[in-house]
């Protein structure tokens, strides 16, 4: 028996990989393995000790002629503003694109000659949500499928799937501003607020980048393009492709909505959200509606749907409850890195204990106001406490500068047992980097503490 021939798509092809982290390390091995001259860089010492125990020739790129076909970038570092990485630099001298490992999964799928579909979700605020909840519909209903991207395994450390697979990925802004001849057969815009400023210059230029998910998509393919905020519905204007307009709160011609908690569209209701107990909040409505919408393109049926969505089990740090004790509820939605995330979380919520803060984004929490009379007592934490307890007091809402997220969540506890609120919800409205390594971080460390007072309490 004659054995399989290697796959080696890129062979011959080459390609500098800078940012060892999470996702780069393995691609640059994904690349090697698939035939790819790689040279592998990072600017940390450890991560290119790494790379060569496992192989790769350490170079940097940006030392003498740029000598790669295409540079591989690290979502995380700018090619552009606010200031140029010098390997950026040497590949735009050079003439070479600069691309994220989806284009190259996806170069990898058509060198396959597979048919496998591709599925790209964006939007401020419910992408990971929303993309975790159209794979596992799809899985749950028994489709071959891979997900990852932003969320997840990284998307050259998926498995390569035939022509009946379905690839969802996360894309973020940044992915976005990466990619050359990727075409999502399915592309998902759920909404857009001010977010990544310095890495797009204005709003402008992040909502360009952010529309880059509906490139290359021609009339066979579908665009699922949310209409609760008007910029994102003007993006949807004059695509290519099949529009199919989604929303958590009002009536969409043509697409997916819901009625308060009944998610339907114009055959009629497919769901009552009550049954979907981790989608709570019309934020997961108009997430439910994207995926719903998604997956009858992709061919399921409006029962595989339902039961998909009703068994999704949530993800880790968005609204996830992690503890209950004394009929008080700890909700950890660590996630929410911006105030229109809070603000979705706290629109969930009749009334909240809340944890908040860290490094404040443009604007701090004034956006929130509307909400305020739903927060009983919110307790501060990290670098910009001080900001959000000005806007807090300017409005008369009770908080208390606790300082660290220890001290924040006994305060909140306590608070709540005396009866301040039924819920502790952890929704910063701020980045974590001043006092954690990322908001999954401080998630688990959130988690880990409400369940130490939960069993303290028992």
């Amino acid at each position: 028996m004659t054995p399989a021939r290697p796959f080696t798509p890129f062979l011959g092809a080459r390609i500098a990989v800078v940012g060892l982290g999470r996702a780069g390390l393995p691609a640059a091995l994904r690349l090697a393995e698939w035939g790819a001259e790689v040279e592998a860089w990072d600017d940390g010492e450890p991560a290119r000790r790494a790379a060569e125990e496992a192989g790769l020739t350490v170079r940097d790129a940006a030392e003498g002629r740029f000598r790669a076909d295409a540079l591989l970038l690290s979502p995380g570092i700018p090619h552009r503003l606010p200031e140029s990485h010098p390997a950026a630099l040497a590949a735009q001298a050079a003439g070479a694109p600069i691309l994220c490992d989806a284009e190259f999964l996806y170069r990898a799928v058509l060198a396959a000659h597979a048919g496998a579909r591709f599925v790209g979700v964006t939007g401020t605020n419910g992408k990971s949500t929303t993309t975790a909840l159209i794979h596992h519909v799809l899985t749950a209903a028994g489709r071959p499928a891979q997900v990852g991207g932003n969320l997840g395994p990284p998307a050259l450390g998926l498995k390569m799937l035939g022509s009946d697979g379905v690839y969802t990925l996360e894309m973020s802004s940044y992915m976005l501003e990466r990619i050359a001849t990727l075409r999502f057969n399915v592309a998902v815009m759920l909404n857009l607020s001010p977010d990544h400023l310095d890495r797009h210059g204005d709003m402008a230029g992040y909502a360009a980048a952010k529309a880059r998910i509906f490139a290359r998509q021609t009339a066979g393919d579908v665009a699922v393009v949310g209409q609760d905020d008007a910029m994102t519905a003007a993006l949807g204007r004059g695509l290519k492709a099949r529009v199919v307009p989604i929303s958590g709160q009002t009536a969409q011609p043509r697409g997916v909505w819901a009625e308060g908690r009944l998610l339907r569209d114009e055959d009629g209701v497919i769901l009552d959200l009550d049954e979907a107990p981790a989608l709570p909040g019309s934020h997961n409505a108009q997430n439910a509606a994207a995926a719903a919408a998604a997956c009858f393109v992709l061919g399921l049926s409006r029962a595989e749907v339902a039961a998909g969505l009703i068994t999704y089990p949530g993800l880790p740090h968005r609204q996830e409850r992690v503890a209950e004790a004394r009929g008080v509820v700890f909700v950890n939605d660590s996630k929410a890195t911006n105030a229109d995330s809070t603000a979705r979380a706290l629109a969930s919520y009749d009334r909240v204990v809340l944890i908040a803060g860290g490094e404040a984004k443009e604007g701090g929490i004034d956006s929130l106001m509307p909400l305020f009379p739903r927060i009983a007592k919110a307790f501060l934490i990290g670098r910009d406490a001080p900001l959000l307890a000005k806007t807090l007091a300017a409005h008369g809402v009770a908080h208390e500068v606790a300082g660290t997220l220890e001290a924040a969540t006994r305060a909140a506890a306590q608070a709540a047992f005396a009866g301040a609120a039924p819920v502790v919800l952890l929704s910063p409205a701020c980045a974590s980097w001043d006092q954690f390594t990322g908001f999954d971080q401080r998630g688990d460390r959130f988690r880990a503490l409400s369940r130490a007072i939960a069993e303290e309490s028992a």
